[in-house]
């Protein structure tokens, strides 16, 4: 009888699956491989099986590892997390939050569907819970009221979190629109400034505003209005 094959074959060597053959299944790997797939489909899209097919494994290989998609959505999450950068805690509380949102704002747009991940699952792993550490200890030390700082904490997230998922519902309409997001201001602008100045003056005076595309300027803008907001709180105390 001949004796089984145990050694990868040329085609196995170029189709790539002779990673599949010699890398052994981990979290590690299967993140790696559902952020590829993320990019690719979108969150919506993923299945259990699908990853199981991208992993080229039996299905209950990977409920070994991971056990639902809930499961899987903490790992995202958690991933996500871990490539927020602390800022230097010798700066000012706002010069530390301030640089905290911005890299916030900056891992979330490295990922598809990032804020439906980070909002579908309960903070609960390490790193997670390590930003909002972060986050009470730099408010609590510069002198906010206790009782408070949670509430500080979740609308500065929450600022971040809206405002990048308006970048991203935008972005995709216009890709459905097959224009880029300025060619979209653009014709929006046009709408606004031939509606009838008796009804709506102001919209009309302000669509060359309201349609123009700065998002890094405009967030700036907010996280500064947002943070002056945060200094009145802490002075009147």
């Amino acid at each position: 009888m001949a004796r089984r094959r145990t050694y990868p074959t040329q085609t196995e060597i170029q189709s790539g699956s002779l990673e599949q053959i010699h890398t052994p299944l981990d979290r590690s790997r299967i993140i790696r491989t559902v952020l590829t797939m993320l990019q690719a489909e979108g969150l919506e899209q993923i299945s259990m099986r699908k990853i199981a097919d991208a992993l080229g494994v039996k299905a209950a290989s990977l409920y070994y590892h991971v056990k639902d998609k809930e499961e899987l959505l903490h790992l995202l999450a958690e991933q996500i997390s871990s490539e927020i950068e602390f800022p230097d805690e010798q700066l000012d509380w706002r010069e530390q939050l301030r640089q905290w949102s911005l890299h916030f704002r900056r891992v979330l747009h490295r990922y598809r569907d990032s804020v439906q991940i980070m909002g579908a699952t309960i903070a609960a792993s390490p790193y997670r819970l390590s930003h909002i550490e972060y986050l009470f200890r730099v408010l609590a030390q510069s002198g906010f009221r206790e009782s408070q700082i949670p509430w500080l904490a979740s609308m500065l997230k929450n600022y971040i979190y809206g405002f990048t998922e308006e970048e991203n519902r935008l972005a995709a309409r216009a890709k459905q629109e097959l224009v880029d997001v300025e060619q979209m201001g653009d014709k929006q602008k046009e709408r606004f400034q031939a509606l009838s100045s008796e009804l709506y003056p102001y919209l009309g005076r302000l669509a060359a505003y309201t349609t123009a595309v700065d998002w890094d300027q405009e967030f700036t803008f907010g996280l500064q209005v947002l943070l002056d907001g945060f200094e009145a709180q802490r002075s009147n105390q």
